[in-house]
């Protein structure tokens, strides 16, 4: 089975290349249909390959105005030309789509063509892009969903039943695996424990819930890192001195570092359907304290972390404040977090339950061998 993966502005590396990945020791045939990725390594291409056909032109640095306006320009004829290249594969599976009201009229006329929807709505949406998005989901043959939260809402969007699929996010164990390399110097060493929140820092994300949050939390450090996409200045000026920052990209190595050494991990979220930041938590047995939205929940109920009400400073102070006071259940969440990535959120699984929804879409069952 020849299958294309399709990520044309390279949002998710870890989700797709572990996909990849997998549905190669599976025994399928898999090209990572992409584009570079600006802010640093990305894991290598394990049995599949990788075409970096999207957006080949790239001024400026990651995130500037140049880089967005080149990558506007070249989106129509870079789609048309994927449109051709995916004549080769047995099934076309989207995992984002950048412009979406202009993608829907760009798609390949591919059969079976499927598309994963990470968000099933945008959660900082631009004009039109909702609904672009409901028409995107009545163009492809399945739409994927990591939880059942989010198939109860693309069926409310009036997705039909029989196009909805819930596949598991996988937990990225490949992290796990990593040397670490030594911890930022901004953040230095502390023998206190450390709760960690990771990833583009972001308004969704609740980091201003957090901040309030801490204000009752002592003998802890909360760790905020990752790349701004938003103004930090007012959060840093309200937080309390047991706060660090690390407002930068960081690299795997790092982001081993930091999950190894954290005692909790928080997702205060006001809105999300699933992380990666969560399945990295997993990936490394550290426990998590996460908001109750999108398929947070479902996770949690594995052992591995406990959900809070969204937007709510005292409820998350009260969870935080109970599980840094008790390392025996930290111990035991941290062990049911290690048997989740294991079991429910390994990725061969998943490739397993990914191939056969292609097969029931009508995708030959034919084995190649790796490229």
């Amino acid at each position: 089975m020849n299958v294309h993966i399709v990520d044309p502005s390279a949002y998710t590396p870890p989700y797709d290349r572990a996909l990849g990945a997998a549905l190669a020791r599976a025994g399928a045939r898999v090209t990572l249909e992409t584009s570079r990725f600006g802010y640093g390594p990305v894991p290598r291409a394990d049995g599949y390959a990788v075409a970096e056909r999207f957006y080949r032109w790239a001024p400026g640095g990651p995130g500037s105005r140049a880089r967005f306006a080149a990558k506007l320009a070249q989106h129509v004829p870079d789609m048309l030309r994927y449109r051709s290249a995916a004549r080769s594969a047995d099934v076309v599976h989207f995992q984002w789509l950048t412009v979406q009201p202009l993608d829907v009229h760009l798609l390949p006329p591919v059969h079976p063509l499927v598309l994963t929807a990470h968000d099933v709505l945008p959660r900082e949406p631009r004009p039109g892009q909702l609904q672009a998005q409901r028409r995107l989901y009545a163009r492809v043959d399945a739409v994927v969903v990591h939880s059942q939260t989010g198939a109860a809402r693309l069926l409310a969007l009036g997705v039909p039943e029989d196009r909805v699929h819930i596949i598991p996010h996988g937990a990225f164990t490949h992290l796990a695996a990593l040397e670490s390399r030594p911890l930022p110097p901004e953040l230095g060493a502390t023998e206190r424990p450390v709760v960690l929140f990771f990833g583009l820092l972001r308004p969704f994300k609740g980091l201003d819930v957090l901040v309030e949050a801490w204000r009752g939390v002592e003998d802890a450090e909360l760790w905020v890192v990752g790349r701004p996409r938003m103004d930090l200045e007012p959060l840093r000026a309200r937080a309390p001195a047991n706060v660090r920052f690390l407002p930068r990209f960081v690299s795997d190595e790092e982001v081993a570092a930091l999950f190894r050494r954290a005692d909790l991990a928080v997702l205060p979220y006001r809105q999300a359907d699933q992380s990666g930041v969560l399945f990295t938590a997993l990936a490394f047995g550290t426990p998590f304290v996460a908001s109750d939205v999108g398929g947070f929940g479902e996770v949690a109920a594995t052992g591995a972390g406990e959900v809070v009400a969204p937007a709510d400073p005292a409820a998350l102070q009260d969870a935080l404040a109970a599980l840094l006071a008790d390392p025996e259940r930290r111990a035991r969440m941290a062990a049911a977090a290690r048997e989740a990535a294991a079991t429910t959120y390994a990725w061969d699984a998943i490739a397993r339950r990914t191939l056969d929804l292609y097969a029931r879409l009508g995708a030959p069952l034919r084995h190649n061998a790796a490229p």
